[in-house]
């Protein structure tokens, strides 16, 4: 079955991707990068370059949430687009899934070339 989409990421994808971001980065650097994931025009890019890009292991079909995304899949249901921020390959530092690991674990699981909608972005200082 093909992975359908909803047009924009939900509101609380973005409160999710904050939350992540404030992880691994300070205060400024995530409002300014989640306010331009918010105004980032759409891209597509495969489920499993994402992962690779991400330097992420491909989560189970058994994890709660990626079973929770297969099932939506499996209904016909749109899943959220996925928030990303770039990473930086020269400096060793791998792209984020701010937001969207288990839905881009649920495509991969669906065909890794799943074309999975985006909103990507460089950090924002």
């Amino acid at each position: 079955m093909a992975v359908k989409w909803l047009d924009d990421p939900e509101d609380h994808d973005y409160d999710a991707a904050a939350d992540y971001l404030s992880l691994i980065s300070e205060d400024n650097a995530i409002s300014a990068t989640v306010e331009a994931l918010k105004s980032a025009v759409a891209t597509q890019r495969k489920a499993k370059d994402i992962l690779r890009a991400a330097c992420l292991d491909l989560l189970p079909a058994t994890n709660p949430r990626v079973k929770t995304d297969l099932a939506k899949i499996d209904a016909g249901k749109k899943l959220s687009p996925v928030l990303l921020v770039r990473g930086k390959v020269l400096d060793g530092v791998a792209l984020q899934i701010a937001d969207g690991y288990h839905r881009v674990c649920a495509s991969y699981l669906t065909d890794e070339n799943t074309p999975i909608p985006c909103r990507l972005v460089s950090w924002q200082t």
